[in-house]
Formats: structure tokens, sequence, C-alpha cells
């Protein structure tokens, strides 16, 4: 199993890679859209930070490797939104915040996927684990797609977090916050139906190859 998968890491790592960078691309633009279609308006401000600066200063100022990280786990890149001008300043409505951390987690789930089709493309798994791969890889990138949702919204305070999404769906302001301390649970076991999938791919791929390396056909 452990060989076959450093044979598909060793011959797709640049298919996982466009994978990982896509995925990654393709989830921002996808909540920006949502944005816009739930509240029926286009951004009018964009924000670019200094993240390396910010990263080095969090680094430089933090003593404590502890703090340091969730720190720098949370620094925004650029954000995109709707400001309202109506008070002074303004008050941004709503915004798409971009996280280099969550950029790193989504690129990691794009490559996982690429990797489970890589391990499917010969069409030699039976149904039954065809189908069960099949769901995991779904569920899992349904469950890190979603805890790593970075929108705000005015109504749940303006703090980008997964479970804006779940409020701008309908699920009512207090519940959606209840459920934030569940982040990160839920996006540790959507990693694990991912790994699970990859692994069973691979182990049942390196049963049906013979000891020449040649795929066996029965």
């Amino acid at each position: 199993m452990l060989t076959t998968l450093r044979s598909e890491l060793r011959d797709g790592w640049k298919q996982m890679l466009a994978w990982g960078i896509g995925f990654a691309l393709l989830t921002q633009g996808m909540m920006l859209a949502a944005l816009c279609i739930r509240f029926l308006a286009v951004p009018n401000y964009v924000v670019f930070y200094d993240w390396p600066g910010n990263v080095a200063t969090i680094i430089d100022s933090t003593p404590s490797v502890s703090d340091m990280l969730p720190i720098i786990a949370g620094e925004w890149l650029i954000e995109i939104g709707q400001m309202n001008y109506s008070w002074g300043n303004g008050i941004s409505v709503w915004a798409l915040n971009v996280v280099p951390a969550k950029l790193l987690l989504l690129f990691a789930v794009g490559a996982l996927v690429c990797l489970c089709r890589r391990l499917l493309r010969q069409d030699s798994c039976p149904g039954t684990l065809r189908n069960g791969a099949g769901v995991a890889t779904g569920l899992g990138v349904g469950l890190v797609a979603l805890t790593n949702a970075t929108m705000s919204w005015v109504v749940c305070c303006a703090t980008p977090n997964w479970v804006v999404g779940l409020a701008m769906m309908g699920l009512g302001v207090s519940t959606s916050l209840a459920l934030e301390p569940y982040g990160t649970v839920l996006a540790i076991s959507g990693f694990g139906l991912l790994a699970l999938a990859v692994l069973a791919l691979a182990w049942r791929k390196s049963r049906n190859t013979d000891f020449h390396g040649e795929p066996t056909h029965a």
C-alpha cells in the first residue's frame, strides 16, 4: 500500500498541485458568489493586507509558539465585500476574508481529491468500494470546505467564521454561533474521511497489482 502511495505521489504531484490550487481558488470564488447572490449586491471595497509583514511582527513579538501559530492562522490577506457608508467611515455589511492558513487547508483537500481520482482511474475497484470511497470523499470535502469558510456578516458580529454560512442559509444566528466550537472537530473528521478513502483505495490497488507491478485483470 505504501509503495502504491509513493508511486502515485511521485507520478502525480504536478496534477495534485494543480488540483489543490484550483480547489482553493474555486472555493473562494464560490463563497464570494454566494454572498453576492444572498445579498443581491456586488462588492464595493477591497482591502489588501500586509500578510508577510504582519506575520513577521507576530513572530517577533510573541514569545510562545503555542500562542503564535493561532494568531498567524487568523491573519487576513484580502478583504472584499459590501460597505455601508451611511455612518461615518462606513460599516462592512458582509465580506469575504481571504486567509492564507485556510487556503492551505483547502489546497490539501484538492490535492487529496486528486489522489483519490488517480487511485480510481484504472477502474479496478469493486462497486462497493468505489461507492464508499466516493461518499467518504464527498462528505470529507464538504466538512472541510464548510468549516473553513471565511465569510463575515454584520448580523453575526462581522467576524469571519464558518457558521456565518449557516446563518446565511437560514439557520438561526444564535444556533449557528452555538455550533462554532465544533468547527475543528468537523474539519478533522473531514480530513479523516479523505485519508480513509485514500488508504482504502491504495490498499485495494496494491492488492490488484502483481509482483511485476502491473495491474491484474481477473
